[in-house]
């Protein structure tokens, strides 16, 4: 039976290396973002590799968005092995104390409220696969650290390290409710700019690298979170 990813929060960088290396892997590559043109040039480039793939718009701070193109990724290419969660959030909360209270809320629509839309969706396929997965981008600004909690404020970021470490604790929590059904939870936590982004155009962290220790990680299946940097 062919297997196939969903990755969530498609573009430059860590999510089009995840889609070239599942691709070469022999995985049906569904994508999902907000950007037609993006999702058509990825959908483009992937099948001039030889691999199956298509696309499909949706915002990942929309849960029934979400749910709706996943369903249509398993009616294109049947059940769904593995989601790949790449979608971040949380920056128009760059002062938690600048902003309304439901802006503060709403950093959490695309790390905990979107991405638990996409995990109740596809679960039973990822369940019945043998070898399904969860696959979660992180990013530092998620830790648990006076350092970093002081960049968040200089930097005004600190909705995104605030949805980052909800995120971090929510691959726990599901590692641990899913653990006993076969099914593999695991994140990649990324310290510093991705090579390709809007962030670092030139330098910094190889995406392949990024998609490779995703990779490692659900062959193991053992060790839930890694970081890279």
């Amino acid at each position: 039976m062919s297997k196939t990813i969903v990755i969530v929060g498609f573009g430059p960088g860590i999510s089009t290396a995840m889609a070239d290396k599942f691709g070469a892997e022999g995985y049906s590559v569904a994508l999902v973002a907000r950007s037609q043109a993006r999702l058509d040039a990825g959908v483009e480039a992937l099948k001039a590799k030889g691999v199956a793939a298509a696309a499909f718009t949706a915002d990942a701070a929309d849960p029934a968005a979400i749910r709706t193109a996943i369903g249509k990724a398993r009616g294109a290419f049947g059940p769904i092995t593995v989601v790949h969660w790449n979608a971040y959030g949380g920056a128009e909360a760059g002062d938690l104390l600048a902003v309304e209270p439901a802006v503060v809320g709403g950093v959490f629509d695309i790390g905990v409220v979107g991405l638990l839309a996409a995990v109740r969706e596809a679960l039973p396929d990822i369940k019945s696969a043998g070898d399904g997965a969860l696959l979660v981008t992180n990013g530092a600004f998620g830790l648990v650290d006076p350092q970093v909690d002081g960049m968040c404020v200089g930097m005004k970021a600190m909705g995104v390290g605030l949805a980052n470490a909800a995120k971090d604790k929510l691959v726990g929590l599901l590692s641990a409710q899913l653990a006993g059904e076969g099914v593999y939870v695991g994140q990649v936590m990324v310290a510093g700019a991705v090579k390709g982004t809007a962030w670092a155009p030139e330098g910094g962290i190889e995406p392949s690298k990024i998609a490779d220790k995703f990779w490692a990680l659900y062959q193991a299946r053992s060790e839930i979170r890694a970081q890279v940097s």
